[in-house]
């Protein structure tokens, strides 16, 4: 395979994804609508806010793309946090149809810096994360190449996801719930595109955001499951409410990847946040 240098700096370290001048117009009231939310809710309960996604690598598509956030707290998330969280993501999708739902993730200031987290959480923020309220954590963090270790620590857990993706794919089926299932869709999805192009990456040595051509470039390596993982691309973009889409890909594509991963790279270290 050609050694390519995609996503890195001049000494092969990852370049960070993402900047507020990459926004397009459209998403820019979003962005300063869900901005001034947060800091308005969460106060002084907030360390530091971040974008991450296509919005801040200025790929997004009106109407079709999700907005998601970091949210940095100073003490450990509880349920008044999740809470708030949730009110807040509801607010602003309700109020901005150019987006398509808006995701929250909460974490500490202590686990995002923490050892174990290094690696995982450390490196999403540092790298994959634009800062938009606080200071930035990523000065405390180090460089990350595309290695075997980062992808061992970012996704070597997915045998473990997989048995819960099928019992909420049974809830939501059960119930008809076709926001659930496609909520569900673009999950399963995202994360295996996400995986497969980890277990490529340092093979690859180079990095890319982009879902498409994370499935594109698994497909050099393993031709066999190219189809799959481009028909995961797919509906991680245009989620279906069609619960045999994502359980095809959870019962074929992930206990194969699940297997190949670690034997590639290893399971993730375990930790006290799982």
């Amino acid at each position: 395979m050609t050694t390519v240098s995609r996503g890195l700096d001049s000494q092969g370290y990852i370049e960070r994804e993402g900047s507020l001048g990459r926004i397009q117009d459209a998403f820019r009231p979003v962005v300063a609508a869900a901005r001034d939310r947060v800091a308005d809710v969460f106060g002084k309960r907030l360390d530091s806010a971040y974008l991450y996604g296509s919005v801040p690598r200025g790929t997004a598509r009106v109407h079709r793309s999700d907005l998601d956030l970091l949210l940095v707290l100073r003490e450990e998330p509880n349920e008044a946090d999740r809470a708030d969280a949730r009110a807040v993501s509801a607010a602003v999708d309700k109020e901005f149809t150019e987006v398509d739902g808006v995701g929250i993730l909460l974490l500490s200031r202590a686990r995002v810096l923490s050892e174990h987290e290094t690696y995982d959480h450390g490196w999403f923020l540092a790298c994959l994360c634009t800062p938009l309220l606080g200071a930035d954590l990523a000065e405390f963090l180090p460089r990350y190449r595309p290695d075997g270790r980062l992808a061992r620590e970012t996704n070597g857990d997915l045998a473990a996801l997989l048995p819960s993706w099928r019992e909420r794919l049974d809830a939501a089926a059960a119930t008809g719930d076709d926001a659930a299932l496609r909520a569900l869709c673009r999950t399963v999805s995202r994360r295996l595109v996400r995986t497969g192009f980890t277990l490529v990456m340092p093979r690859w040595h180079g990095w890319t955001g982009e879902l498409a051509e994370m499935a594109e470039v698994f497909g050099r390596y393993y031709p066999e499951w190219a189809d799959r993982m481009r028909t995961a691309a797919a509906v991680a973009y245009e989620p279906v409410a069609d619960p045999g889409v994502p359980r095809e890909l959870v019962e074929s594509l992930g206990p194969w990847l699940a297997a190949e991963y670690t034997a590639r790279h290893g399971i993730k270290t375990p930790g006290p946040w799982g």
